[in-house]
């Protein structure tokens, strides 16, 4: 798991280019590149923006790391539920 938060910390400091924060073009370079076998809509700007500005709880137009680490937790947790719900299927 350290790996994991190590890569999460290191993406997030290469595509704001050392900032504190994604920009959106930012933002929607790192969802593309790196979210794009889990997410739908990656190719779609339009649909990364929303999701940025869904993110941005502070309203500075920017996606900082605890707002970038929201989007993280909540692809997480749909994968673990898309698994829990595969392995339910698979039982019956």
């Amino acid at each position: 798991m350290e790996g994991a938060i190590q890569t999460m910390v290191k993406v997030f400091l290469k595509s704001s280019k050392g900032k504190e924060s994604l920009g959106k073009k930012e933002f929607q370079n790192l969802v593309s590149s790196q979210l794009g076998n889990i997410l739908t809509d990656t190719d779609s700007k339009e649909a990364i923006d929303n999701m940025g500005k869904g993110l941005d709880t502070d309203q500075d137009g920017k996606v900082g790391f605890e707002e970038f680490l929201k989007l993280v937790g909540y692809v997480a947790c749909s994968l673990s539920e898309q698994r829990a719900l595969a392995k339910d299927e698979h039982q019956q």
